[in-house]
């Protein structure tokens, strides 16, 4: 399934939000691939980040990293950084945005 979602960063926080996704955690990175993401792009505009994700399984891949320490600790990072903060793992599936049109 493809997934996107749309967050935003906090104006005064832009350097470090980009910083901190030039050094990923290599453990976490291995453990969204393990937990079924295929694939994962986030694009910035500003301080508005859209993000598609492609995963066999959208929830079951969110209640997989949810109790991973590697994924705790990037969610408590990102929290600092984000200027609103949605609790992805609780909406699901249902997180995502709404399809307008495809081609």
């Amino acid at each position: 399934m493809r997934v996107a979602l749309h967050t935003k960063v906090r104006a005064d926080r832009v350097a470090e939000y980009d910083a901190a996704h030039r050094e990923v955690p290599d453990e976490l990175t291995a453990a969204i691939r393990a937990a079924g993401a295929t694939s994962w792009t986030i694009w910035r505009s500003g301080t508005d980040l859209f993000h598609v994700l492609e995963c066999a399984d959208y929830p079951r891949m969110l209640a997989e990293l949810e109790r991973l320490p590697v994924n705790i600790a990037w969610q408590a990072r990102m929290g600092e950084l984000l200027d609103v903060v949605h609790d992805y793992s609780a909406d699901g599936a249902e997180a995502g945005l709404p399809v307008v049109w495809e081609l």
